[in-house]
């Protein structure tokens, strides 16, 4: 988790190839007047920017160094991005976001779960959302519990509704 936050905190300079540079939006500021007539700038909290430069700032290459990969049973490697980087990732650029867990199903032979996942950004001139879906299955046991797996997928994959991590998906097609 530390070797996370210092990359995060790294990747906060930004690179300017078209990546991440997380430091930039993660406060807002407004004007404070003094009675002598000099104006500074102050940290505000809030909804400070309007949803296109939240969705421009999601959109971009999410760096390779925070991206994982796993071996699918049948060997096949998926990349993906750990739900707690995309949480981060979130804070930074869209701290007044929000999500909740909207429905959890279990199929009817008992082998699998099923998570919906809500994700809302907060902008300045709206809001929007974007849900989707996670499956588990009952028997996997790598690692935590099938709901806590079937939630991760979903959370991750209404992120990527919004374009954030959405270019792994399009890596195999090309």
């Amino acid at each position: 988790m530390a070797s996370t936050l210092l990359k995060l905190k790294r990747l906060s300079r930004g690179s300017g190839r078209g990546e991440f540079g997380f430091g930039k939006w993660n406060r807002c500021y407004s004007k404070l007047s003094h009675a002598e007539g000099v104006e500074e700038e102050a940290p505000s909290s809030g909804i400070c920017r309007p949803l296109s430069e939240i969705l421009k700032e999601l959109n971009k290459k999410v760096p390779d160094s925070l991206v994982k990969t796993r071996l699918e049973k049948d060997g096949f490697p998926i990349r993906y991005i750990p739900w707690h980087v995309v949480n981060r990732i979130l804070n930074l650029h869209a701290p007044e976001w929000s999500g909740e867990v909207r429905n959890i199903t279990y199929s009817p032979d008992a082998k699998s779960v099923s998570v919906v996942y809500r994700v809302t950004l907060y902008g300045t001139d709206a809001e929007i959302f974007r849900e989707s879906t996670g499956t588990a299955s009952l028997d996997d046991t790598s690692y935590g519990d099938p709901v806590q797996k079937a939630e991760a997928m979903a959370f991750r994959r209404a992120c990527a509704r919004f374009g954030l991590g959405l270019h792994l998906y399009h890596e195999d097609s090309s």
